[in-house]
């Protein structure tokens, strides 16, 4: 029986090609102007608020460092303004207690430092951990004082501190330790300890998401080449998130030569401490209760440089870290 033949299907020819199928068009002058409108548009309320609340008081710092309040007729004359150009500067770079407080942040940045970015970090790997369980409430719990705010924290503490009205100075006695919070040496612990309550469930919630933008097939190869998970932890994780940490120790140092609620608090029972026990301290001083405005501005234009310059050097070595 023959087979019947079958034509074979016709090919469409070739459709030639529409301007929508290639690249697509540059867009029109009028397009482009609206979206720059709409960016700017977008970027004015920044703008003015930075230049409210940073420029602005900066120049007016920068101005009233420039002059000093001088009074006449012992004091019943009244007080007039007179330019002192840089004396205020050359005032407050000789003035003992406001280079003293910048050794007491010193100080307290060796000891405030590595107890809360380190603590922030095994807490962040103990999170991430393939053993850890309930990780959300960890979370939650571990930021919860952060989201305490300063003040209040700084009043908390100052409460827990205080002999008589505190559980733990009840537990201490009985105990037969003699610790006083409010004492010369042991006042600046004290501050530490609300400091580092208050930020390190925050930075751990960096760390973490640090943690969790590590590639999961590394940790698998570390874990088949034998490396337990201590040995993954300091020699895979902590590495791969070190431009995390540097971040963290920048904002760490330039936050930590700030520092005013807790020890401005502590002080109100430390009195050993002084009132101008630490930069901003001497600057509140200086201007609300000496009333020297222009050394005060002065003082706090010297503190902007200082913490500029932080920044300068934590970057450079944080970048010297990452490299290596």
């Amino acid at each position: 029986m023959a087979v019947p033949l079958t034509r074979p299907a016709k090919t469409p020819p070739p459709r030639a090609a529409s301007p929508s199928d290639g690249p697509a068009a540059p867009k029109s002058p009028g397009a482009r102007r609206g979206q720059r409108r709409a960016v700017t548009l977008f970027m004015v309320p920044f703008f003015a608020l930075f230049t409210a609340v940073t420029v602005l008081p900066m120049f007016y710092a920068a101005w009233m460092s420039l002059f000093r309040e001088e009074s006449s007729g012992l004091g019943f004359g009244g007080t007039e303004r007179v330019f002192a150009g840089f004396g205020n500067f050359t005032e407050a770079l000789t003035n003992e207690a406001f280079l003293r407080s910048f050794g007491h942040i010193a100080f307290y940045c060796v000891l405030y430092i590595p107890a809360m970015v380190g603590g922030a970090l095994v807490l962040a790997l103990l999170v991430d951990s393939a053993m850890a369980r309930a990780r959300r409430f960890f979370q939650i719990a571990y930021f919860l004082p952060h989201a305490v705010p300063g003040l209040i924290a700084s009043l908390i503490w100052l409460y827990l501190y205080t002999p008589g009205l505190s559980p733990i100075t009840d537990v201490l006695d009985a105990l037969g330790a003699n610790w006083n919070f409010f004492g010369q040496d042991e006042a600046i612990y004290s501050v530490v300890n609300i400091s580092a309550w208050q930020w390190t469930g925050y930075n751990m919630i960096i760390f973490y998401a640090g943690l969790q933008a590590v590639p999961r097939e590394v940790l698998e190869a570390a874990t088949v080449d034998g490396s337990g998970a201590l040995r993954t932890a300091l020699q895979v994780k902590v590495p791969m998130i070190r431009p995390t940490v540097v971040l963290t120790l920048l904002f760490t140092c330039v936050g930590a030569i700030q520092l005013f609620d807790a020890p401005k608090l502590v002080q109100l029972r430390a009195n050993t401490m002084g009132e101008d026990w630490s930069p901003t301290m001497f600057i509140y001083t200086a201007a609300f209760k000496g009333h020297d405005y222009g050394l005060a501005a002065a003082s706090s234009l010297l503190l902007a440089l200082v913490a500029g310059l932080l920044s300068f050097v934590v970057t450079k070595l944080g970048n010297r870290w990452k490299a290596s």
